[in-house]
């Protein structure tokens, strides 16, 4: 892969953490705990035990990643790290947001679907949260 930076070709595969089953593991059940919570079930009155579980192990694999490169290379390069996650994460982001848009453009009515894709297009640029403040 080539630096973004320095334009010269770099093993950022070495970077990578291996895969790990017990961390997948955990993502299952941190998302099990949300998803339960959106259904309503009683028993699970306040759903952000999945979301916690999900944040612990997003700050372990990230710091984890972080500290490899810094412990491989000398350093820390920020332009790669978010390209790495850039790379990653958009497409199957694309690809989540268009089958939602699609959807709404079946099922919901005009004023929601504007307000759906609005959303969307703030999904797209990670600025959902403001959208969603207003």
């Amino acid at each position: 892969m080539e630096d973004p930076v320095t334009g010269k070709k770099d093993s950022y595969r070495s970077y990578r953490i291996p895969f790990r089953p017990d961390i997948e593991g955990l993502r299952a059940v941190a998302v099990t705990f949300v998803v339960l919570y959106h259904a309503g079930l009683p028993f699970l009155p306040g759903g952000l035990i999945g979301v916690d579980i999900f944040f612990v192990v997003s700050g372990y694999l990230i710091t984890s990643l972080l500290s490899r490169e810094a412990d491989i290379s000398g350093g820390i390069n920020l332009v790669r790290f978010y390209a790495g996650r850039a790379q990653r994460l958009l497409p199957a982001a694309t690809v989540a947001i268009v089958v939602v848009c699609l959807t709404e453009a079946i099922l919901a009515s005009p004023l929601m679907q504007y307000r759906v894709l609005k959303d969307a297009a703030a999904t797209m640029v990670y600025s959902a949260i403001f959208t969603l403040a207003t």
